[in-house]
């Protein structure tokens, strides 16, 4: 009997210390892509601001900056998206975890 209690313990601590670890991970990844994001997103959003001061009258400039526009709403975008996700999560694991 002592035997069994013993191995339901251990099976329920590596289940614990298992998903823990997979949240954490969950979180750290979701912060890294969060962080990359928003610096891309800084990135273009300061190549737009000075590729329209000294734009010049051609084809090339106009496309190259609607390029810039388009990755800077698109990695805005995504930061913002991602951002969501990170709060969202980290209040699950605030709900989660006995403080």
């Amino acid at each position: 009997m002592k035997q069994i209690t013993l191995l339901i313990l251990i099976i329920i601590f590596f289940t614990t210390v298992t998903n823990a670890g997979f949240f954490n991970e969950s979180n750290a990844k979701n912060k890294a892509e969060f962080l990359e994001n928003d610096r891309l997103c800084k990135v273009f959003a300061k190549k737009v601001e000075i590729y329209k001061k000294n734009l010049r009258d051609d084809l090339l400039a106009t496309v190259s900056l609607a390029s810039y526009e388009h990755r800077k709403d698109l990695f805005c975008k995504r930061a913002e998206e991602s951002k969501k996700e990170l709060d969202f999560n980290e209040t699950i694991d605030s709900n989660l975890t006995i403080k």
